[in-house]
């Protein structure tokens, strides 16, 4: 269904694909098709997850003194790859299509598993913090991707790097507000009232000089 629905998508807008022309293309009655898709915008999100699994498999090892920024360039070129194939059905898709809340959780998942194998965490405030992050640089440098047609890639590849480098600098400013929010929430209290017992101390201090 999801191959027969992707030759479809490059051969006309995927706003005019029903899926009544999708259980065709596959062979199948829209009985059939209905089992396994009930919207178009769920045969993206399989598009999505068959993409996550693919960059898993052939994601590359992180080499000995790599920054990790480059290999999560490595990882997020390495799903190009994987997606270019489709690159026609992508075009008409991604012209075509409004934005669909449904198809939020997949893409951030994707941002998840990328991240996950160029070895960044992605658990915790500072976690989610960087799902998001990406999800706008990935989204960014994928229309970049379509309308880049060097095989090289020079233009996807020159967006990415500066994307992912002005990201980096966007983390460590917030990773260290975090720290510095955290400190204030452990440390705050404890230093405010070591301030007001060192108050009181100095005021009981001043009233005993006074009676003498």
């Amino acid at each position: 269904m999801l191959s027969a629905a992707l030759e479809l998508a490059a051969t006309k807008p995927w706003a005019e694909v029903a899926l009544s022309d999708i259980a065709e293309k596959a062979g199948a009655s829209l009985f059939e098709l209905r089992k396994e898709f009930t919207s178009k915008a769920l045969i993206i999100a399989e598009l999505m997850r068959a993409a996550d699994e693919e960059v898993l498999r052939k994601a590359p090892k992180r080499s000995e003194g790599q920054a990790k920024r480059d290999l999560l360039f490595d990882v997020i070129m390495t799903r190009f790859d994987v997606l270019a194939p489709y690159k026609a059905a992508l075009k008409s898709i991604h012209a075509s299509s409004v934005a669909d809340p449904s198809l939020a959780a997949p893409y951030l998942s994707s941002q998840h598993w990328m991240l996950e194998a160029a070895g960044i965490a992605t658990d915790g405030v500072m976690g989610a913090a960087r799902i998001a992050g990406l999800a706008v640089t990935y989204a960014t440098v994928f229309g970049v991707w379509l309308g880049d047609e060097d095989p090289g890639a020079a233009r996807t590849m020159a967006t990415l790097d500066r994307r992912l480098r002005r990201g980096e600098r966007a983390a460590a400013a917030a990773e260290e507000l975090t720290l510095t929010l955290n400190r204030f929430a452990t440390e705050g209290p404890r230093a405010l009232r070591s301030l007001l017992f060192g108050r009181r101390k100095a005021h009981g201090a001043d009233r005993e000089g006074g009676a003498v």
